[in-house]
């Protein structure tokens, strides 16, 4: 996947049958639905795949056991499902993880384990394993760090994890195999429309005008259908499209706190069923790290990098030492990010925690094709939803959807040791396959998401940054005062992942 081929792949007289903007979750998972079915498929993406939201998960790939006590059962059932293909079809970057919740009392113990085995019967035969009630003696040796003061044992039951960043490369590189093209750091700047039949009284998408940042050069797509998956971006494309259109997207800010695994040792999570804010909170072990989140708090501004706000930051420290016989400060967090969930306004409901996590499609009159809403774990589904409705606008030929059963590419970085040196990590020769096979094309996207070291620890991202701009440099051929500039945006962008 080398990006220089792919733009040499844009020929001007061609006329795509998917176009998809954004290169998150939902735009990948298209690229791979829709070229898997025979389709010419380009995918543009204005930033780096994965930089907004898709790449600032909780890291779970779960039914969602907060939506189950919400009474959503259809998205527990379709998110159980998809999170045993997602496991099946990328084993490199998932795995099934244990989850311990703690029980206070008898009556919590009956209520939590009764919900959860609810939750095993809902993934039928894709369910990780069985929900046991468990005694303190048993969260002791599985959980040390959780506090037994007050604990009547608790319940354990299985979910999934998953990279997020490193499954959205896997996913585009998977992309490109079936025969798509993708390009990052490529804008779509506006709307091409046009009356494609003489009997049409109103014009249709059939188009669009990109902006590359690489190369600086704009130029004009045509495509038959153009797909809309923009997250918390959906609403500017809807603009381009009819200037009177109304927002469709509430955007809720999560945080997660990242702190060494003393702190929560051992391979078990842990998951707290209630908050104050009526959230889950969870502790995660993560690449030999500890996810500790996350919040729900609506924002007004979107923004590419969300930066954590005090509350939050003291939330989750509040809450996890609640729970922990650690006592977690604000010098211990060695990483904290921020991420905006697309959640789709909802009449008469003002509180974004209550705000439904299905996915909706708007197909406007111009046929533009909108996705949004939804969640990492049924990205496959989101992804089938949205070409279904492509290949109904345009009236192709219909091919039965595969992703169901579809290998998703792995990648030798998929597993790597972040105890290792940083000099083994960022070595030259990798550097090289970020940049020529992943489409790496700034520091930022080799630390960020190529690699999780700015998620896993700031100072030791700091430290290979140098390291990392010199060997690109030479691959780029840039000069000094290219490295200079990247080493000082990278440094800049740094400080928004330490409080």
């Amino acid at each position: 996947m080398n990006r220089n081929s792919m733009l040499a792949q844009l020929d001007e007289n061609k006329t795509w049958d998917v176009l998809i903007i954004g290169g998150g979750a939902t735009g990948l998972g298209a690229a791979v639905d829709a070229a898997s079915r025979g389709l010419s498929t380009l995918l543009i993406e204005a930033d780096d795949f994965a930089k907004g939201t898709s790449s600032r998960s909780t890291k779970l790939v779960h039914g969602g056991v907060r939506y189950l006590e919400q009474g959503n059962l259809k998205l527990v059932r379709e998110a159980l499902q998809e999170r045993g293909r997602l496991l099946k079809n990328a084993p490199s970057v998932t795995k099934k993880i244990g989850f311990i919740i703690p029980a206070f009392s008898f009556v919590q113990r009956l209520y939590y384990g009764t919900g959860l085995l609810l939750y095993d019967m809902l993934s039928q035969k894709l369910s990780l394993g069985k929900t046991k009630l468990i005694s303190n003696k048993t969260i002791q040796k599985l959980a040390p760090a959780i506090d037994q003061k007050k604990l009547k044992g608790g319940i354990i039951y299985y979910d999934g994890q998953f990279d997020d960043a490193r499954l959205a490369v896997n996913l585009a590189r998977t992309a490109a195999q079936q025969g798509a093209v993708l390009i990052n750091y490529c804008e779509a700047q506006s709307l091409v429309k046009k009356k494609i039949k003489p009997t049409d009284k109103l014009e249709k998408v059939c188009g669009v005008v990109a902006y590359d940042f690489v190369s600086g050069k704009t130029f004009e797509i045509k495509s038959k259908t153009v797909i809309n998956a923009t997250g918390v971006f959906a609403d500017d494309v809807l603009l381009m499209d009819n200037k009177d259109a109304v927002d469709i997207v509430t955007p809720s800010q999560g945080i997660h706190l990242v702190v060494d695994n003393k702190f929560f040792p051992g391979e078990h999570a842990l998951m707290i069923p209630k908050t104050d804010d009526k959230r889950v909170l969870f502790a995660v072990p993560w690449h030999n790290k500890v996810v500790l989140g996350t919040t729900d708090t609506e924002v007004e501004n979107i923004s590419d990098e969300p930066i954590p706000l005090k509350e939050e930051i003291d939330f989750i420290l509040q809450h996890a030492n609640r729970y922990l016989n650690t006592n977690i400060t604000l010098d211990d967090v060695d990483s904290m990010f921020a991420g905006l969930r697309p959640l789709v306004k909802t009449k008469g409901v003002t509180n974004t925690s209550v705000l439904s996590r299905d996915h909706v499609i708007i197909v406007s009159t111009s046929n533009l094709i909108t996705i949004t809403g939804g969640k990492w774990t049924t990205y496959r589904k989101m992804a089938e939803d949205a070409v279904n409705n492509a290949i109904f606008v345009a009236k192709f030929e219909y091919k039965n959807p595969v992703t169901k059963d579809l290998p998703i590419v792995s990648s030798v970085f998929d597993t790597i040791d972040y105890e290792d040196a940083i000099e083994e990590i960022y070595s030259v020769q990798n550097v090289i396959k970020f940049v020529e096979e992943e489409m790496a094309v700034s520091i930022e996207d080799v630390l960020a998401r190529r690699t999780r070291m700015l998620f896993l620890d700031v100072r030791k991202a700091l430290k290979a940054a140098p390291m990392v701009a010199t060997a690109m440099a030479a691959i780029l051929h840039k000069d000094e005062s290219w490295i200079q500039t990247e080493i000082d945006n990278f440094t800049q962008l740094a400080k928004n992942y330490l409080p």
